[in-house]
């Protein structure tokens, strides 16, 4: 479990082929600092399971539902990412309750700069769309957000759930502690929504079917 507060800025420094999936290692120093095998650890939202460290790195498997639904798929050396370690029981929750699991990706459709911040336009898949609501919370490549606006519902007859979006303000601290700060028009980025959203909706399939 997190919080979405990212630590540290870490970089892909391996990929080497398993199976269907990849093995990572990443360089985090503050990640393995007080880290042991089989800890967990969101690397741009993801939940990893460490198998090996060393003084300043960890490496972690990636299957291929992981590959599939992430912007891990065709990671590379060289790619910057952020990385959080699970949060401990007696901490501050100081984002949001984030799992680590990835529900799809988004694409940032526009960057508009501010005196001091940033706000991100962020597609969503039309499945996710009911889930994100203006003001409540949003992990983005493992960063705990508020959802600044977001797109109106399709019976509104504003547009279509293929059309859905949101928007989030960043704030310095974040365009500087976080990968946030460097994304353009194209990126493609995690997307967690929250998890009290998802159960409310499977909640309601099983009453709109019938069941109880």
């Amino acid at each position: 479990m997190f919080t979405g507060i990212v630590e540290e800025i870490g970089e892909v420094t391996a990929v080497e082929p398993s199976g269907d999936g990849v093995r990572v290692t990443v360089r985090g120093p503050k990640a393995v600092s007080d880290a042991a095998h089989g800890d967990s650890i969101s690397v741009s939202g993801v939940c990893l399971t460490v198998v090996d460290q060393g003084d300043d790195w960890f490496t972690a498997d990636v299957m291929k539902q992981t590959l599939d639904m992430s912007t891990l798929e065709g990671v590379a050396a060289g790619r910057v990412v952020n990385l959080e370690r699970a949060t401990v029981a007696h901490g501050r929750l100081g984002g949001h309750i984030v799992q680590g699991h990835i529900d799809g990706t988004g694409e940032v459709l526009e960057v508009r700069p501010g005196a001091q911040w940033q706000v991100l336009r962020i597609s969503l898949p039309a499945a996710l769309a009911p889930l994100v609501v203006d003001k409540g919370s949003i992990a983005v490549d493992g960063v705990s957000l508020t959802v600044s606006a977001a797109s109106p519902a399709p019976s509104t007859g504003s547009g279509t759930a293929a059309d859905a979006w949101f928007e989030v303000s960043l704030i310095p601290e974040t365009l500087a502690a976080t990968t946030l700060g460097a994304r353009v028009a194209g990126d493609r980025v995690n997307l967690e929504t929250d998890i009290l959203a998802r159960h409310v909706r499977r909640l309601l399939e099983f009453t709109e079917g019938g069941s109880r």
